[in-house]
């Protein structure tokens, strides 16, 4: 005898009249669900104004979604625009730092003031050192 075979034995009057009657109950039921959902009582002109806060709120709903969406769309354009222009600054920062410090240097601030007849001095400076004497 193979493992999966089974004898079919034949099902009792009795037993296949009941399931009769309980598939004829679950096509009744669907049926009559089916017939109370399309019914017209349901989409009847008065059934509809009880439906009008539901349809007003998820409309409202559906308002604030689209505009805080819109509203986040601009932060994210906004933060990207305000990225740019402090890398941008930055860069500006960075190349006017590296001239100044080109520009301060001793050699360039001789090179300048040579124009306006000023000398680098060459020899050291002298300490001056004050004697108080007595009175």
């Amino acid at each position: 005898m193979a493992r999966n075979s089974y004898k079919k034995e034949p099902l009792s009057e009795e037993l296949q009249e009941e399931l009769q009657e309980t598939v004829e109950e679950r096509a009744n039921a669907t049926s009559s669900f089916f017939q109370s959902l399309f019914s017209s009582e349901r989409f009847s002109s008065m059934a509809f104004v009880g439906y009008i806060p539901l349809i007003i709120f998820v409309g409202l709903l559906a308002i604030i979604y689209i505009a805080n969406r819109h509203y986040a769309e601009r932060t994210v354009r906004e933060i990207d625009r305000l990225s740019r222009e402090v890398k941008e600054m930055n860069w500006d920062y960075k190349s006017l730092s590296a001239d100044l410090m080109k520009l301060t240097t001793q050699s360039e601030i001789a090179k300048r003031v040579d124009s306006m007849g000023l000398k680098e001095r060459t020899e050291p400076p002298k300490k001056i050192v004050l004697v108080k004497t007595k009175k």
